[in-house]
């Protein structure tokens, strides 16, 4: 049975990304397809080309062998269940950061009306996921970046979730002080790799201050940590998204900060130490 001509000039893609050094040639190769035929990845291979298709493929796979990230063609990022618009100047949200979504959401899953704080929202991917799956929470989500926000606010539109985005810095001592002591959670997935030469060629392509936090990476979290220990009421949660090599320093630091019990490291899918949570001490 002959291949369509389709599935030939995505196999002929993912050659070319797989000389690129691109990590997972094949997939990426599907999905710039998928996108600009406006069908299921699955169903690429049984979907003729429409005129001009050819060309617009060839730029893509163009744009991505020179590692521009997928997400940047495409204008889009999936997140859990969602789609996040992203696009230059915001953080691209990384599927590893929906284990620590789904740990919000079963936290405050019972709680009526939760209050929910997110420190350094990017493109808004934790925040939505949390308005999204859990309706009556009241979330709030902070960004410093004026990009980051119009990104934030327009996919709250988008999907139909209640996010109030506002502008401020995660380490900002008084921040939300309207909030002092009524927050349920406090989530961030903050900058958080050390500086040096050592990332992905597609990270480059993320906004520095939303990537990078000192020489080794910690230099927002320690100044988030006080400041949700401040928003969250007694018993309130905190949870942290981490470089892999950090975890000990960022149990450390929340330990040390005196007002968190319960300090756990938690695994992403791979089986690697990416978050830290805590409860807020009752007195």
């Amino acid at each position: 049975m002959r291949q369509s001509r389709t599935r030939e000039l995505v196999a002929r893609g993912a050659r070319l990304l797989q000389a690129a050094r691109v990590e997972t040639p094949e997939v990426d190769a599907r999905l710039l397809a998928a996108w600009l035929l406006d069908v299921a990845p699955l169903a690429v291979n049984f979907t003729e080309p429409p005129p001009g298709f050819e060309e617009k493929f060839t730029q893509a796979l163009r744009r991505r062998a020179a590692r521009e990230p997928l997400q940047h063609i495409t204008g889009c990022a999936p997140f859990g269940p969602l789609e996040l618009a992203v696009g230059p100047g915001v953080f691209i949200p990384r599927p590893e950061t929906e284990v620590l979504a789904d740990w919000v959401v079963r936290k405050l899953t019972g709680v009526a009306s939760p209050v929910v704080v997110d420190l350094g929202t990017g493109s808004g991917a934790l925040a939505i996921y949390i308005a999204h799956a859990l309706d009556d929470a009241r979330v709030t989500a902070v960004e410093a970046s004026a990009t980051a926000r119009r990104y934030a606010r327009g996919n709250a539109e988008r999907l139909g979730v209640d996010v109030t985005v506002i502008a401020g810095d995660m380490t900002d001592p008084q921040l939300l002080d309207q909030m002092r002591g009524q927050v349920d959670l406090v989530v961030s997935n903050p900058p958080y790799v050390p500086l040096g030469p050592d990332v992905g060629a597609e990270v480059l392509h993320d906004p520095d201050e939303a990537v990078f936090s000192g020489a080794d990476g910690m230099d927002a979290i320690r100044g988030l940590v006080p400041v949700a220990a401040r928003l969250l009421a007694p018993g309130g949660a905190l949870g942290i998204e981490h470089d892999d090599t950090t975890s000990q320093k960022v149990q450390e630091v929340v330990a040390a900060h005196g007002q968190f019990s319960d300090v756990q490291a938690r695994e992403d899918l791979t089986g690697r130490a990416r978050f830290v949570t805590a409860s807020k001490v009752k007195r």
